[in-house]
């Protein structure tokens, strides 16, 4: 097995390109050190430093292995914190619903709780991202615009969000009271986020069409989108709430999908712990009892 300690001195290496400055930041001799990357090197049957007169280098190797072994301490860091004090409880979010969607929620929730409740610390990343921090238990829970179900882990739709066509307010579109399927499925789109399950989408919602919309560039993130599209640089397909400001003050228009069927279903995917003592953590009972309101109102 890895050892964490040789990780981590692997980890500072790179950090310092020196042995020897390793050595200093983690309080160790400089052989202690070169023996902890020897014996990861043996164990792996790679070469992972390259030492130059720029200083010690990743080989390729090294690199291929550094996401993982800095994920490695987060974790330890995390079981010892989880040991010693009441840990917090870490949200993910994947970006479009950490920003536009999930703030009032988090602030009811903090609101209605005393000092003694659960502590929360919120992460926003791409949806991929969160899903594999959700997998390598460096987040307790998430909602993400697109999940793949896994043993071991729960999963509920927690709301449904409309997506609608945003163009500026002179562009042709922007005086149509709907967006056929037959009209979408010949746009020309600017994309967003990659991976958040757009294009699984629209395969799903545009399937009797031979034709998809062809994406003209990926930006990235809706923010970058909306300001892509104010200047007047295409149109593009966002979640209906992240475009209410901009809609209210004139600066985009948002028009709706024929039927108001193409929605996405937001997941709340939370670890399942095999006890009988296991309790959900609360966040995660107030939002499903949020939904559940959600859906009598409705």
């Amino acid at each position: 097995m890895l050892n964490l300690v040789w990780l981590k001195s692997l980890i500072t290496v790179i950090e310092q390109h020196s042995f020897q400055a390793a050595a200093i930041e983690l309080g160790l001799a400089q052989p202690t050190v070169t023996q902890h990357i020897q014996k990861l090197e043996d164990m792996l049957s790679v070469s992972l430093i390259q030492r130059g007169r720029s200083g010690c280098q990743p080989t390729e190797h090294a690199l291929r292995l550094l996401p993982y072994a800095e994920s490695m301490l987060r974790l330890h860091d995390r079981a010892l914190q989880a040991m010693l004090t009441k840990p917090s409880v870490k949200v993910g979010a994947s970006s479009n619903i950490g920003i536009y969607l999930l703030q009032p929620y988090l602030q009811d929730y903090l609101s209605s709780q005393s000092l003694e409740q659960e502590k929360l610390d919120l992460l926003i990343d791409a949806n991929p991202s969160i899903a594999e921090k959700l997998e390598n238990a460096e987040i307790d829970m998430a909602l993400m615009e697109w999940w793949s179900p896994k043993a071991g882990f729960e999963s509920h739709i927690w709301k449904t969000e409309p997506l609608v066509l945003i163009a500026p307010p002179t562009h042709p579109l922007a005086k149509l009271p709907v967006i056929t399927k037959s009209m979408l499925a010949g746009l020309n789109l600017i994309g967003g986020e990659s991976g958040s399950g757009t294009g699984r989408l629209l395969k799903n919602y545009l399937h009797e069409f031979q034709q998809m919309p062809s994406i003209t560039m990926q930006l990235g993130s809706t923010e970058a989108v909306k300001q892509a599209v104010r200047a007047g640089l295409g149109i593009s397909l966002v979640f209906a709430s992240a475009v209410v400001d901009e809609v209210r003050h004139g600066s985009l228009t948002a028009i709706p999908l024929e039927d108001n069927t193409l929605q996405k279903s937001i997941q709340l995917v939370w670890r399942q712990l095999p006890t009988v003592q296991y309790k959900r953590p609360g966040f995660v009972e107030h939002l499903l009892q949020n939904a559940m309101v959600q859906n009598t109102l409705s």
